[in-house]
């Protein structure tokens, strides 16, 4: 290993970057530094970041760069489980919704089901550069859009620390680094010992359980260190929660403040109004059946006692007939309150799924001379993912007399034909994701330059199982006049059944085993990610000026990427009803680069200056599938004086596409015409003031009628990579602050200004951005937007989307960090106290040059402050500690349009206001000679997640979907420790 007395002679360059091309160096772990006579000596030691050993996290304030230190040790603290739980409390990315693994199973995400990334500033994590003890470590995931690391990867057991450059850094460590980078430094020395952790929430679901041990030796020659770890964590499903059980618009009445949802009259609770089931939709051609009537049957024998059945509900030619038991619903407050849209296959349905993970991690280093040094790390890792759903599935079938008929449909007669529409829990997914990573270097000093070269290889293979639903079973029997019997279908050319679409036990979703094996299957697709990279590093001491000697950093880096993605056979027949179909997406790219850093000391200890140095970087990337671009870096790094810093960045970078940016291959989906049509019922839209002016002149425009009431079908929405016409991402990032440690006190302070903006942005717009976005246009007639989607001709329904990555106008960040640090020691015991606080002054996004920009700081998912307190109190062998954690109020009024919408004809308030949240965690510790226990309560206070309305927010049940929020409630937690 390189001495500790060399290593302190390192430039602050090297550290700046978080020590991402050194091994686990002493320097950075340093505590005592001895007795340093030579003033610049001693100043070197303060510019280092170094870990107390206190579970509270420490500053880096004297960094030229901002940086935020995270300990494991606070993840024991509060309770959290994983390393995505630790990394979400930061300030950097609570401000900004993040891909959780609950998050993966309610949306499709960048990943597949299961993973979980970081985002820094928002920006997302194809934006946040992550390293593993200073090396860049590759992505893990499945399907087609995989790109960045994924957090499940690495355990806790093996983390020391975490550090985060909440700065833009791409002209030093890559395109990915625009937002900042993340590097975890695992733990060294010979400290051993064997863990056991055990978290449960007091209600059902979401418990977690770890086993893990960890041995490190050093010798005469070298030293290494094994961890083992295994944590298996239990799915929780909406069922658990109450909050989440049941969906309903959650609107008020104005003059009492009462909620005003209707009433289900069956059991005078609020209507639960998620998937509707054991339905058949109506298209009427008698003018006698109201828009959106749906027949539901009457399986508890009691509709009778607020309904009309159909066959006495309306006379005329072509009135609606049905046998016994159908009764109309949906056309009225009364009848929508009768709709039964509460499954209990909904109460199953994952929230947060069943995840195992195992993981095997191996670091070495043999110092083959006093000046050379191979190290090695080994890092196998194995996740399997666990989700259960529910879904509908549909067909299109004449009635018994109506146009062609059918004469499956016995009974139902009139001038309408049907849609029937069934559930089933056949619907979830089984991922397992097998991960390796290799590393070999070497480094050394020559003279006092320092050296350090290093190979790394990653690779990520991951299986998705998906149940699916036959394409051919259903689309074949649309609008057939009568038996299938004697038809093969059309793809998999088995003997056709049919399928009892009128019968209300199947609609309900008592499927037959025999029409099970015939309606369903499960599938499997494939992902791999490889990633390779060679880096090299010199840095040292060029030159002497009268201020000190000049630091420099040269260095280079070769990347490889290659993505491989077969979806299942099913998906690439093009055969799976209602989901995603996709070709193969495969990609390759290759990256060079060469980059430079010089830290130029101006001033020592001059008036107003005892330190002033002034760091440049740059670096030019070569990249095979886009072309090549420099990006630069300049910081200011002053030591007024009396303990007072100010400090400042400047920093350009360019992003080029990623490989499923790229590469993606015609992916297709569909989605119901409700979500993403701003045109139906523009009429009244317009009367009651709740749409966009422009909205309602465009679609009046587009020839679509005041009550056009939405098609039928679900719109199909192709997506696909953009090669060949996207164009690289640019953009530039600027930090200022200043840092106070004054002598008299142990206080310490810092405040950051910092501004990202991001042109040219890569983005996959969703079609309800796309349809609302052409619709909403100044420029309706020459909207580009408005070529991306197409109406038939007959229905005015949207037809297909085309949604492929394209390159919008900007994204912009701003915002300040403010970290506050005070220890202090009693006769009773010890303290410190921390808060870090982050303000956000702008997060907008301008979709094209002409358009507006849309700044969503202060809107759901997005709070304006979000801030971490941390008390700790270290008294003889038992420490303490209580944890807050606050997040912003946060309102969608704006947005929305005001606070008032119409429901059923009355204006009701609309309530997407979140107030300020805060979570509580209490621990304490007590430590005996080799052994720590740690228990506490996380969440203490039991606060559930901010009910809202479901209009124009992300909500399950009645609760604002956003990762800030606490989904288990309050939990205990133990921890326990045994060294040897």
């Amino acid at each position: 290993m390189i001495q500790l007395a060399e290593e302190l002679k390192l430039s602050r360059l090297a550290l700046a970057l978080g020590c991402v091309f050194a091994a686990s160096s002493g320097a950075v772990h340093a505590q005592d530094t001895g007795d340093q006579d030579d003033d610049n000596n001693a100043e070197e030691v303060t510019e280092k970041i170094q870990v107390t050993g206190s579970r509270i996290r420490t500053d880096g304030l004297d960094q030229a760069s901002p940086v935020e230190i995270i300990s494991s040790d606070e993840a024991v603290d509060q309770g959290l489980v994983t390393l995505g739980d630790l990394l979400r409390t930061s300030t950097v990315a609570a401000g900004s919704n993040q891909i959780t693994a609950a998050a993966s199973t309610a949306f499709v995400t960048e990943g597949g089901t299961g993973t979980e990334t970081l985002s820094l500033r928002g920006l997302g994590a194809n934006r946040t550069l992550v390293l593993l003890n200073g090396r860049r470590i590759g992505p893990a995931g499945t399907r087609g859009q995989v790109n960045a690391f994924d957090l499940n990867i690495m355990p806790l057991a093996a983390i020391e620390r975490v550090e985060i450059l909440k700065d833009g850094a791409s002209s030093l460590y890559g395109s990915d680094a625009v937002a900042g980078v993340v590097n975890i430094i695992t733990k060294d020395g010979d400290e051993s010992n064997f863990n056991v952790n055990y978290s449960h929430p007091f209600d059902d679901g979401g418990a977690s359980a770890r086993i893990n041990g960890t041995l490190g030796r050093s010798f005469d020659s070298g030293s290494f260190r094994i961890v083992g770890d295994y944590q298996k964590t239990q799915e929780l499903t909406r069922g658990d929660r109450d909050f989440f059980a049941c969906a309903s618009p959650y609107v008020i009445d104005p003059s009492t403040g009462d909620r005003a949802d209707i009433i289900d009259p069956r059991t005078g609770s609020y209507h639960c109004n998620d998937l509707p089931w054991g339905h058949v939709w109506i298209y009427d051609y008698s003018g006698l059946v109201p828009p959106g009537t749906l027949a539901q049957y009457d399986y508890d024998g009691d509709l009778g006692n607020y309904l009309t059945p159909f066959n006495e509900w309306q006379d005329g030619p072509g009135a609606m007939r049905t046998p016994e038991g159908w009764y109309p619903v949906g056309f009225d407050q009364a009848s929508d309150a009768l709709v039964n849209a509460d499954h209990p296959f909904q109460d199953l349905e994952t929230l947060s799924p069943e995840t195992e993970v195992a993981t095997a991690f191996l670091q070495g280093e043999y110092w083959m001379s006093d000046t050379t040094t191979l190290y090695g790390e080994v890092l196998l890792n194995r996740r399997k993912t666990i989700s259960n759903g529910y879904r509908q599935f549909w067909s299109y079938i004449y009635n018994e007399d109506f146009f062609a008929g059918n004469t499956l449909s016995e009974g139902w007669t009139g001038a309408q034909w049907l849609s029937p529409t069934a559930i089933t829990d056949h619907s979830g997914s089984e991922i397992t994701v097998d991960y390796r990573r290799f590393v070999v270097g070497l480094e050394g000093m020559v003279g006092d330059w320092n050296w350090d070269v290093n190979y790394q290889s990653s690779y990520s293979d991951g299986e998705y199982q998906n149940k699916i639903i036959y394409q051919d079973a259903i689309f074949d029997q649309n609008f057939l006049t009568g038996s299938c019997e004697g038809m093969d279908l059309s793809v998999r050319g088995i003997p056709c059944q049919d399928i009892p679409w009128l019968d209300p036990q199947f609609l309900a979703g008592n499927i037959s085993q025999g029409m099970k094996d015939f309606l369903f299957g499960e599938e499997t697709g494939n992902t791999i990610y490889k990633q390779e990279t060679l880096e090299g590093l010199i840095s040292g001491q060029a030159y002497d000026l009268p201020a000190g000697p000049i630091g420099m950093a040269l260095g280079m880096q070769w990347q490889s990427d290659e993505i491989v993605d077969t979806p299942g056979d099913v998906t690439l027949a093009r055969n799976a009803w209602g989901s995603s179909a996709a070709g193969i997406t495969r990609g390759k790219s290759t990256t060079k680069a060469f980059f430079g850093e010089f830290q130029l000391p101006i001033l020592r200890d001059a008036a107003f200056a005892e330190r002033l140095d002034v760091s440049l970087s740059g670096r030019w990337t070569d990249v095979s599938t886009y072309g090549s671009d420099t990006t630069f870096k300049a910081s200011v790094n002053w030591l007024v004086g009396e303990g007072f810093r100010i400090r400042g960045s400047r920093g350009t970078s360019f992003r080029s596409p990623a490989l499923y940016e790229l590469f993606l291959n015609d992916q297709s989906s569909f989605i119901g015409q409700r979500s993403i049509d701003p045109c139906i019922r523009w009429g009244e839209g317009a009367d009651d003031g709740s749409i966009n002016p422009f909205v309602a002149a465009n679609c009046e425009a587009d020839g679509i009628p005041r009550d056009y009431a939405g098609g039928a079908i679900s719109a199909t929405v192709f997506t696909g990579g953009g090669f060949g016409q996207l164009e690289a991402e640019t953009s530039v990032a600027e930090t200022f602050g200043f840092v106070w440690i004054p002598d008299f006190t142990e206080f310490s302070m810092s405040v950051d200004y910092f501004d990202i903006q991001i042109d040219g942005e890569v983005t996959l717009l969703s079609a309800a951005q796309i349809v609302g976005g052409c619709y909403a246009s100044e420029n309706f007639s020459t909207e580009p937007l408005c070529d991306q989607f197409f109406r038939n001709e007959t229905d005015l329904r949207v037809e297909e989307v085309e949604g492929n990555y394209l390159n919008i106008a900007s994204q912009t960040n701003r915002g300040v960090d403010l970290q506050f640090n005070y220890p202090f020691s009693t006769d009773f015991a010890e303290f410190n106290v921390r808060y870090e606080h982050t303000i956000q002054i702008e997060a907008s996004r301008k979709l094209l040059p002409t358009s507006t920009p849309q700044d969503r700081v202060g809107e759901l998912g997005s709070p304006k402050h979000v801030g971490n307190l941390s008390l700790a109190m270290m008294m003889d062998d038992w420490s303490y500690n209580w944890t807050t954690r606050m997040i912003g109020s946060a309102s969608n009024h704006d947005e929305y349009g005001g606070f008032e919408t119409s429901y059923y004809g009355e204006t009701v308030l609309v309530d997407l206001d979140t107030p300020t949240t805060f979570y509580h965690a209490i621990s304490a510790t007590r430590d005996w000679d080799n052994l720590s226990l740690t228990f506490g309560v996380a969440n203490a206070f039991d606060k559930e997640p901010p009910q809202v309305s479901s209009v124009y927010a992300t909500t399950i049940g009645t609760a604002a979907f956003y990762s800030q929020y606490d989904w288990f409630g309050r939990r205990a937690f133990v921890n326990l420790t045994y060294q040897f």
